[in-house]
């Protein structure tokens, strides 16, 4: 019984991580959308959290829409990343059957709003045609309005020309605005200005053409097959309720720099939150990063303090730039490359201080309007670099906890006929906690109502082993005197007041007090109005700790 348990929890945990990628918008969602929509749009409605972008949620009858001007492009350097494409399987807008005139026409504006990706190809005499400086100004529009990826390849021009209108480029622009109405010139200097800021692709800084093409296809096709798995977040239950309330601390219609913390216990969901929001919000922001399980991936044992800074900083520019070959020599590089662009960086699963003072120590390393979001289960790291913009992850309400349990028990928001009482009991003993539920629900995925009964005592007194090991790496990460509190309190004190703990644990540890508050900034107890409280599944990862350390006498 104990072997085919653990075989069916291990099945039970990976089919769980299959599913997670495939849920859809439950009922609830669903209403609070369509309600939504029927309300008129903010001036920042691009920039929302609280209801998906239209680039999620559009039918794109076109990967790409190429701006060019000239034959000589036409023959070259865009035959050539059009033969790139068919090798990558994009499907670009190809403009030959239609006629040019004095300016683009309904055919050409239904063809740059059909496509997700429009890149930008400036050459030099780009400027001297009205009608590819329409399809700019629509191409800027709909980037703004539709949350369209905007791409720019400055070919043999620099943007500073292109920003400014100085040098060839202006000479050229201010030849074409001769006789044309003052609205069509400031119209089209905005999006010049607006387009010269994107960090694009600049041939000056390549010796081979052929790499640079290549380059460029690949990274459509990246952002291609990454907004294209963008859908799989849109069912994730209670979702919506996170972003409604982390909107306001994001203030994304301000200019200014801000770090913005989401904290919580392991397995409350504050990854799937960052990764949301990131799905969201990236489009609108010059570059933008998301550095996942922080704590695990990029920060390698080393006893120079220097060197380990170095090596994540170096992970962070790679990353931010997308150049998975460069190399960094000191600590300045961040804010020397990054402070006049506006970034979405997600620091996701940071434990030490260390590490946001290597990739994000302060607000002026980047850019007007960038956005730092860190997550973390330490509330210390907040307080040591003066982030007061921190969202709490907290559990969900019971209808929403049932909810997420039989999406993935039974495929559906609710459970199945006969099923009701079980899936609430389970519901009840994951304690609310979203992981918790996850897993549980995909281990009794397809199991009889007999099944589900005969399971459930063991549940009653053991801790799921998927849920556990998450759990667990926070309780590791203590200190050998926080760790024998930890289990004082998941033994003896999971509802007590702070002052009877203090009371009963002085002679046994030095600062009671002290300890209490590690754990809570941690998110292994909480402590309201004078009293200790401790999340089921954490009481029995505590009691079976002791079960193991103590065999014969876990008193």
């Amino acid at each position: 019984m104990v072997s085919s348990f653990f075989v069916t929890s291990v099945a039970a945990a990976i089919g769980f991580f299959t599913l997670f990628r495939k849920l859809r918008f439950h009922q609830e969602d669903d209403k609070k959308q369509n309600s939504s929509s029927s309300s008129s749009p903010s001036p920042q409605s691009s920039l929302s959290l609280s209801s998906p972008p239209s680039s999620s949620c559009r039918i794109w009858t076109h990967h790409v829409f190429p701006s060019f001007r000239g034959e000589d492009v036409r023959r070259g350097f865009l035959s050539h990343i059009q033969m790139e494409f068919q090798r990558k399987g994009i499907t670009p807008f190809i403009d030959n059957e239609i006629k040019r005139g004095e300016s683009i026409g309904p055919e050409l504006i239904r063809a740059i709003r059909g496509s997700k990706i429009a890149i930008i190809l400036l050459s030099k005499n780009y400027a001297s045609s009205s009608w590819c400086l329409d399809e700019l100004a629509e191409i800027m529009k709909c980037r703004e309005e539709l949350g369209q990826t905007v791409m720019a390849v400055f070919y043999k021009v620099d943007p500073s020309d292109v920003n400014k209108l100085t040098g060839d480029f202006g000479k050229v622009f201010r030849k074409t605005c001769a006789s044309k109405a003052k609205e069509d010139i400031e119209r089209w200097r905005q999006a010049l200005a607006k387009v010269a800021t994107i960090a694009g692709y600049h041939s000056s800084y390549w010796d081979n053409e052929a790499a640079m093409i290549i380059k460029i296809a690949t990274d459509i096709s990246n952002k291609l097959n990454n907004s294209a798995s963008s859908s799989y977040f849109d069912g994730l239950i209670g979702m919506r309720r996170h972003l409604e309330k982390m909107e306001p601390l994001l203030s994304l219609s301000s200019d200014e720099v801000r770090m913005i913390g989401i904290w919580g216990p392991s397995g409350i969901g504050k990854t799937t939150i960052a990764r949301v929001a990131f799905n969201q919000l990236s489009n609108n922001f010059q570059l933008s990063v998301f550095m996942e399980s922080i704590e695990a991936k990029y920060t390698r044992p080393c006893s120079d303090d220097y060197s380990v800074k170095l090596h994540l900083q170096q992970q962070f520019i790679s990353q931010i730039t997308n150049q998975n070959d460069i190399k960094i020599s000191h600590l300045g590089v961040v804010q020397d490359r990054l402070k006049d662009k506006k970034v979405l960086v997600v620091l996701d699963g940071v434990d030490q201080s260390m590490q946001l003072d290597a990739m994000a120590k302060e607000t002026w390393w980047f850019g007007p309007g960038s956005r730092i979001i860190i997550t973390t289960q330490d509330q210390k790291l907040f307080r040591t670099h003066g982030i007061h913009h921190i969202y709490k992850v907290d559990f969900p309400p019971t209808d929403e906890a049932l909810q997420i349990l039989c999406m993935n028990a039974f495929g559906q928001t609710s459970p199945k006929d006969g099923f009701e009482e079980l899936a609430q009991e389970v519901t009840q003993l994951a304690g609310k906690l979203p992981l918790g539920l996850r897993v549980m629900g995909s281990y009794f995925r397809g199991m009889s109502k007999q099944e589900w009964k005969k399971a459930l005592p063991r549940l009653r007194s053991s801790l799921d082993a998927d849920v556990q090991s998450i759990l667990k790496f926070s309780y590791d990460a203590l200190d050998d005197e926080d760790k024998e509190l930890f289990l004082y309190i998941a033994c003896l004190f999971k509802y007590a007041s702070i002052k009877k703990v203090e009371e009963h644990l002085a002679e046994r540890f030095l600062d009671v007090r002290q300890g209490l508050n590690v754990l809570a900034e941690k998110s292994l107890i909480s402590m309201d109005y004078g009293s200790i409280s401790m999340h089921n599944l954490l009481v029995q990862l505590g009691r079976d700790i002791v079960r193991k350390q103590c065999v014969r006498e876990p008193g």
